[in-house]
């Protein structure tokens, strides 16, 4: 269950990532509300799922998530350049995310 919460928690991590341009400096009343609730919701679930992970592994597993996802998101839905090294950086931190992972 706290691998669960974890993941959860780094989805959200990517959703108010993401959220954040869409609330042009926190002047765009909903985006602002949804960003900041996905932010509160996704430290709450990383507290949670800190209470049986160890904490360096929590942590680098939420940055990770968020990092290789907001990454993704930027790329297929923006329209961020997708260039060799940024996709192998990609890589790299998923690579990270599934040793952290295997390894407890």
């Amino acid at each position: 269950m706290p691998w669960t919460l974890l993941l959860i928690a780094g989805l959200l991590e990517v959703c108010w990532a993401i959220g954040l341009k869409y609330t042009e400096g926190f002047t765009r009343l909903v985006p602002s509300v949804l960003t900041i609730a996905a932010m509160v919701a996704s430290v709450v679930l990383l507290a949670m799922a800190m209470k049986s992970l160890p904490v360096g592994t929590s942590y680098a597993v939420w940055v990770g998530i968020g990092a290789v996802g907001t990454a993704a998101i930027g790329i297929l839905v923006l329209g961020e350049t997708a260039t060799a090294m940024k996709l192998g950086g990609i890589a790299m931190i998923a690579g990270g995310i599934i040793l952290l992972k295997v390894s407890g």
